[in-house]
This record gives structure tokens, C-alpha cells and sequence, in this order.
């Protein structure tokens, strides 16, 4: 499948915002977005374990105020930046959806899959 084009690199900050983009999830209109923690980009369907509402309490702002979780502004579960598990709150045990987001030249690129796709304009 052909990759997405999300953001420059430079885009992204070490423990800092991270970047929205719509997608379709199943039939859903949503967004994924991507972070970067520990030197590398990671790419997330923007959706609660929990209950299926975007994380983010502002657009971008997905880490906690340590900066080493990614946290559900509703519900605070709380989710590893490198995986996605929820280490705790209501989901604890499950994950977040991961995207395969690749970083090469400067770019951040997404590769849509089965269920989280491009939105067609």
C-alpha cells in the first residue's frame, strides 16, 4: 500500500506535541497521530481503549505532564508511548491501535492497513 505523507521530521519534538491526520477507521471517520518519545516516531489511532474518543485534551497534546505517558484526557488511562499498552486507568491491559509510520528523509510517513485507512478526498 502506498505510504501517506504526514509531517517533516523537524515537526516533531522529543517528548512534545504530536501531529493529528484524518483517517477512516472501519467505516468511521477519525484521526491517527504520531509522536515522538525515546528518539522515535510512533504512530497511534487516536482513540481510547476505553471507550473510542480521542485522547488528546488539545489538538496534539497527548503526553501526561511527565512527558512519559501518552494519557486519555477524559478517562486519564494512561498508555507506554512505545507500544501502547495502558500500564493504567480503566482500559488497564489493552492497547491502542499502533500505525506503521516510517521516518526517512526528513519525512513522517503513515502505511495505511485493513482497517485504518486514507481518507479519500
Amino acid at each position: 500500500m502506498e505510504s501517506v505523507f504526514i509531517c517533516a521530521s523537524d515537526a516533531l519534538e522529543e517528548g512534545g506535541k504530536g501531529v493529528r491526520f484524518p483517517v477512516t477507521a472501519g467505516s468511521d471517520e477519525a484521526t491517527g497521530f504520531v509522536i515522538r518519545f525515546g528518539g522515535q516516531v510512533h504512530g497511534y489511532l487516536n482513540r481510547c481503549a476505553h471507550v473510542p474518543i480521542e485522547l488528546d485534551w488539545a489538538p496534539g497534546e497527548f503526553l501526561e505532564s511527565s512527558g512519559l505517558y501518552i494519557m486519555c484526557s477524559t478517562h486519564g488511562a494512561v498508555y507506554e508511548p512505545e507500544s501502547g499498552y495502558c500500564a493504567g486507568g480503566p482500559c488497564k491491559g489493552s492497547r491502542l491501535r499502533k500505525l506503521i509510520v516510517e521516518e526517512a528523509e526528513g519525512q513522517v510517513r503513515w502505511y495505511p492497513d485493513d482497517y485504518v485507512t486514507a481518507v479519500i478526498a
